[in-house]
């Protein structure tokens, strides 16, 4: 077939098809998100245009934000379907690697076709050309190497031939999965060459369940065995294997506590006798106890980040570690003992040589008791109170007002604090997508634009500051054109409100966070009116004052989400200074001037460096 290398790789994309973790079958690439540019308009851009019919492309606003669109697609799809976004050389390419940031911290996959520079540099220095006096094979789009875990250049048509393989190799493997990025040079885009047929074949990619070596799961019953106190954690690993009821039979079999990871969050149904909560800084102080107490902890598909960890003070210094994880370079952390393998798969063979064990009772037990007083905790920060609401209030309503199949997201701020500690999921399947990897401002808006495309047996609900709106707010308008219904909850406190809260509670100046803090020359600095912007960005806008108009705002934003198939946005104003606290240490740099760094020197000490042989 003579094919352009636009044309053919457009082919390419359309042939392939992803097994979702239910058994259906669905296009790997379901979207494509565009802003073109000379770089990429005539090549790629003709090519999708001529597939219009079976590829459907989105119009972005700006590169980052539909690029975070295609992340918030791949995570609400548990990585099952990969978005792609595709930009012009120099400053719309740069725009997108932030995303791959995302994608990269977050173990997702994503697609970035930047447009590049002409290979044959006959009329360099080109439009939006970076030249670099000792190399001119560096463009821009190197930048991208960084966070990308496969980058190619292709120079050639025919190279597609030995890359495409590749890219999706790395976008559908779960241990090695994350951003891929074929940067598309533009004279290259629409040269021709006989591409084999055979290429664009249907090929259907299913879950990979590695499974673990024998020595590994024998050594991991025997640590298991000799355990009086184990403690379950499941991470994001559990939710893209599918894995959550199997781990929640082998929890209740053996009578194991468990908790989540922010990316394992929803997994485990908040009235689940075993649920202890969310571990971590932004978890729950019941989690924390309990990890604190056990003398094995069995992690599944974890990064075991600082915010879950507690900077590695969460757990007792002679605790042992069981790793359960489809990446080595994850199950290895801190010495721990590495059980190589697919979530689901390794837990059905582990529970194989567990037959007949079973924990104290009364550790189990102590589970649902530490997290009933944590339930009561929340309950009281949730109580409604004089003044503009705090974030635990507004959260208890979106989650009260919420169905089991509804989809709830944040990223940045207090927010995820808020969320992943007071949020209490009912119906046992992922519906939280919370980025905390890389903790992108800006990515609560796109990536719920993303995550609305797929996401349609349930309404997704994104919660943010208005630090974060005015970040990133390009796709509000995208999602209202395209006709994407979702609920964007906007909390209005005038400044970085989590960052004040650090600054200020280690002994700081307030400084350059809530606006009566920054700099102006202006004797009646202007404010923003939230609502008036979402109204011009083409949305439904439902203004509240108060709890109780939060409360019947956001009803009336969901029936209209789903009734007029169009995003709608809730703006109310927030406590600045209320917050749900885990009681968890998180280490920062800090002078050793400021009060705060008593603090940090007493926890140091405590941090877990290497844990004990198993």
């Amino acid at each position: 077939m003579r094919l352009t290398t636009a044309q053919a790789l457009v082919a390419w994309l359309i042939a392939q098809h992803s097994e979702t973790l239910d058994g259906r079958e669905v296009p790997m690439f379901p979207a494509v998100f565009a802003i073109f540019g000379h770089g990429n308009v005539l090549g790629l851009g003709t090519a999708l245009e001529e597939r219009r019919d079976v590829m459907p492309v989105w119009r972005g606003h700006t590169e980052q934000g539909m690029a975070l669109a295609a992340v918030g697609l791949a995570k609400a799809t548990h990585r099952r379907q990969v978005g792609v976004a595709t930009s012009s050389i120099g400053p719309g390419a740069l725009n997108m690697v932030t995303a791959a940031g995302v994608a990269h911290a977050n173990r997702l996959p994503l697609l970035l076709l930047p447009g590049d520079t002409f290979t044959s540099r006959a009329p360099d220095p080109v439009l939006q050309q970076v030249e670099h006096f000792g190399d001119p094979t560096i463009t821009a789009n190197d930048a991208f190497r960084a966070v990308s875990r496969y980058f190619d250049r292709i120079t050639r048509p025919e190279q597609l031939l030995a890359t495409l393989p590749q890219v999706a190799r790395v976008l559908t493997d779960p241990a090695e999965t994350g951003p891929v990025t074929l940067a598309l040079p533009q004279d290259v885009q629409v040269e021709t060459f006989d591409f084999p047929e055979t290429l664009f074949e249907p090929v259907v990619h299913r879950v990979r369940r590695a499974r673990a070596d024998r020595q590994s799961l024998a050594e991991a019953s025997a640590a298991l065995r000799r355990a009086r106190r184990p403690l379950m954690i499941l991470g994001g690993g559990v939710r893209y294997s599918g894995a959550a009821p199997r781990a929640l039979e082998f929890a209740e079999r053996h009578g194991i506590p468990v908790t989540e990871t922010t990316a394992g969050r929803t997994l485990v149904p908040h009235d689940n006798p075993l649920y202890a909560g969310p571990l971590g800084v932004t978890g729950a102080a019941s989690a924390n106890a309990m990890a604190a107490e056990a003398d094995l902890v069995l992690a599944i598909g974890t990064r075991l980040q600082d915010f879950t960890t507690a900077s590695w003070t969460v757990f007792d210094p002679a605790v042992r570690l069981i790793h359960i994880n489809a990446a080595r370079f994850d199950a290895v952390k801190h010495g721990a003992l590495d059980v190589v393998g697919d979530a689901d798969a390794t837990l059905a063979d582990l529970g194989d040589h567990m037959t007949g064990w079973r924990v104290d009772s009364g550790w189990t037990a102590r589970a649902a008791a530490v997290r009933s007083e944590w339930d009561t905790h929340i309950d009281k920060l949730r109580a409604p109170t004089q003044g503009p609401p705090t974030y635990a209030q507004i959260v208890g309503v979106v989650n009260e007002l919420s169905t089991p199949s509804d989809y709830v997201m944040t990223a940045s701020g207090g927010l995820p604090g808020e969320l992943v500690g007071g949020w209490r999921a009912t119906g046992g399947e992922p519906t939280m997508d919370v980025e905390y990897g890389f903790s992108c401002m800006g990515y609560e808006l796109a990536g719920a634009w993303g995550a609305a495309m797929t996401h349609t047996r349930g309404l997704v609900t994104t919660m943010l500051g208005d630090g974060s709106y005015l970040m990133l707010n390009s796709e509000l308008f995208s999602a209202a054109f395209a006709g994407h219904p979702m609920v964007a909850v906007v909390c209005e406190n005038d400044g970085y409100a989590v960052i004040a809260r650090l600054q200020e509670g280690q002994g700081g100046e307030p400084y350059n966070n809530f606006y009566a803090h920054c700099r102006t020359n202006h004797p009646r600095p202007p404010r923003v009116d939230f609502a008036a912007h979402a109204h011009a960005l083409g949305c439904l806008v439902f203004p509240a004052r108060d709890l109780a108009q939060f409360r019947i705002a956001y009803g009336r934003a969901r029936a209209a989400a789903t009734a007029e198939h169009h995003p709608a946005v809730v703006v109310i104003r927030t406590q600045p200074s209320s917050w749900t606290e885990a009681g968890a240490f998180w280490e920062v740099g800090v002078p050793e001037h400021l009060p705060g760094r008593a603090d940090h020197d007493e926890a140091k000490p405590r941090q877990l460096r290497y844990t004990r042989p198993t």
